[in-house]
Formats: C-alpha cells, sequence, structure tokens
C-alpha cells in the first residue's frame, strides 16, 4: 500500500464523517512530509522506528506508515472508512450526478487548494465541479473580490489547460456563490457574473427578514438572469444549537425558480440538508429543477452527495429533474439559455 495515498485517504474520510480540522490537517501533514522522503529513507527510519522524530509525524501517522509500508491495511484506516459506510443510500440519483455545482477552496473560506478540490472530484467519478467560493460582502469568509476572482478565473484556466494537454476529460467550473443583497441584487459586477459558468446565489444575511421582503428579496435574485442556482433556501442550520429557518412565501419563490430556469439547490451538508422535505415536495410539485450540491469546504466533503440523493428521492425528485446529471457541455447550454 501506499503510505502517502493512505494518508491521503484517511483525511478525506475525515472530512466526510466532518472530524475536527486539526486531524485532518495531521495526516495530510504527514503525507507530506512522506511524499518528500526517498523511499529508502523512509524504509530505514521504518526499520530503525525512527518516524516519529520527523517533524508533523506523530505516534498514530507512524503506524499508519509502517502498516501501510508492509502492506497491511492499517487499522486507522479500517475505523474511518467504517464510518464513512454509515452515509446513506444515495440510488440511482446518485449514480447519475456527473458533477456538484457548489464547492469551496482556500481562495475563500475552503480548506484546500483548487487542484486538491479538483482531484477529489475527480477520484469520485465526476466529470466536473464548479468552483463557488464567496463573494465580497461576506468578509467573514474572505469572499472574492472582483479581482480576486478574475484572478481565480486566470487559476482555473492553467488547470483546465493542464487537464487538456493530459487528454483528463475532466473540468473545473467557473462561478462564485453570490450573496443576494437585501434588496435582491447580487453582490459581485454584473458583467462578471455573466463570465461564469455557474452563479449560485444564497442569502447569508438578514436571515430573520419579515417574510414579505424576504420573499421579494428572493424573487428578485432569481429573476436576475444571471443567477443558475438558488442555494439552501432557507438559511437553516440542523445540527448544535441550530438556526431555523427563514421564513418566504415557499410557491411565490419557487414559481419565480421555475419561470426563470434557477435551480433549487439541494444542499447536502449534514447541518444544512436544506430544503426541509416539505419544501422540496412543494419545489417539485411546482416543477423546479434541483441541483444536488455538497456545498464541500474540504476535498472529503465532496462526498457528502448522497444525503442530498436520499433526501431528493424520498420527495419524488428524479434524475431527469437535476441538473447536474447533465454533461458539462449541457450544463453549460443550460445555464445560459
Amino acid at each position: 500500500m501506499n503510505p502517502v495515498g493512505v494518508l491521503r485517504q484517511i483525511a478525506l474520510h475525515l472530512e466526510r464523517e466532518g472530524a475536527p480540522t486539526y486531524r485532518v490537517r495531521a495526516f495530510r501533514r504527514a503525507a507530506s512530509v512522506v511524499e518528500g522522503l526517498g523511499r529508502e529513507e523512509l524504509e530505514r527510519r521504518v526499520a530503525e522506528g525512527r518516524l516519529t522524530e520527523l517533524s508533523g509525524i506523530g505516534k498514530t501517522t507512524a503506524s499508519v506508515i509502517t502498516d501501510a509500508l508492509a502492506g497491511r491495511e492499517p487499522a486507522y484506516l479500517t475505523e474511518v472508512a467504517g464510518s464513512a459506510e454509515n452515509l446513506p443510500d444515495g440510488g440511482e440519483l446518485l449514480a447519475a450526478l456527473r458533477g456538484d455545482c457548489h464547492t469551496h477552496s482556500d481562495w475563500s473560506d475552503g480548506g484546500s487548494p483548487i487542484d486538491e478540490m479538483a482531484e477529489a472530484a475527480r477520484a469520485l467519478g465526476h466529470e466536473y465541479v464548479a468552483l463557488t467560493d464567496h463573494s465580497p460582502r461576506l468578509t467573514v469568509a474572505r469572499g472574492l473580490s472582483a479581482d480576486r476572482l478574475r484572478r481565480q478565473l486566470d487559476v482555473v484556466a492553467e488547470l483546465n489547460a493542464a487537464y487538456a494537454s493530459e487528454g483528463t476529460p475532466f473540468r473545473v467550473l467557473t462561478g462564485i456563490e453570490v450573496d443576494i443583497l437585501d434588496d435582491g441584487s447580487l453582490d459581485q459586477e454584473p458583467d462578471l457574473l455573466a463570465e461564469l459558468d455557474v452563479v449560485v446565489a444564497s442569502v447569508h444575511s438578514h436571515l430573520r427578514m419579515d417574510s414579505r421582503h424576504m420573499t421579494e428579496r428572493m424573487v428578485a435574485a432569481v429573476s436576475n438572469p444571471d443567477v443558475d442556482v438558488l442555494g439552501h433556501c432557507t438559511g437553516r442550520l440542523v445540527t448544535g444549537k441550530g438556526r431555523p429557518e427563514s421564513e418566504f412565501d415557499a410557491d411565490a419563490v419557487f414559481e419565480a425558480c421555475r419561470e426563470h430556469g434557477v435551480a433549487v439547490e439541494i444542499n447536502s451538508r449534514p447541518e444544512r440538508l436544506d430544503p426541509p422535505r416539505r419544501l422540496l415536495r412543494r419545489a417539485r410539485e411546482l416543477g423546479c429543477r434541483f441541483a444536488v450540491d455538497t456545498d464541500a469546504h474540504a476535498p472529503g466533503q465532496l462526498g457528502w452527495q448522497p444525503y442530498g440523493c436520499a433526501r431528493a428521492l424520498e420527495c419524488g425528485v428524479e434524475a431527469g429533474d437535476v441538473v447536474n446529471t447533465l454533461s458539462a457541455d449541457r450544463l453549460l447550454e443550460w445555464a445560459r439559455g
């Protein structure tokens, strides 16, 4: 077994189960240390019991490396992989998904570089992943100014060019999770939004706004021709101290989504699971399309789509209703339309 690959696999499993960031970083750091060693030096240190003398290698990671180098599956990997099996069955919908339309990198409040997020998406069998870091007003999440977003577009273009030169059939789609401002306008330059492949619009502030004004705010946002997906529509949190749903006229908002060709996001984050089932059923009844997204802020979280798929299937959503069952080219055609 490849010790570097095993360490990174453990980090992915830990992210998927929502483990503290410091635990995830410990395994990623150990992987980087091992990657920088020659095979002979690694084997010598294992034989002499001197792995923990290296900065970034602790007792647990040393045990994992030793087992992997000997061709044994480390007990720690078995343990965390077993926890990952608790994911719900995403069924035929999960099998039909070809990408993810809502993810974050370390350019805003994500924990990993763009290329690491892309490689994790590829490892899951995705054909594409949309990079949707936050917009400027969300300063707590290091939202991207117009200038930073333009620089990010150059980085994505270079990464996609590298994939193309390798003959790799994978693409990173450009995008943003743009804040819906109080009046329903969007927190980014219109000309720049029009350049992006995927625009997810979400409410992140004044979540307790009265129902009438919240409805007007959301309807105005989804009526904007640059918006493709309405993100986590109620803003609720269902774990920890939780957060109640925002109040709005669901029929008015979902009808506007249907009329303007905006997909309602089925957010797969375990602490969100938004929208709740009653609203998900109502959106389906009104003829909306959907995007089953992870809202991932780390590579391992890209594996959370089964949570969204299971709830979608419970509520009668079919693969044909979900935009990220489309190929990248057809998704872009839909978004531009």
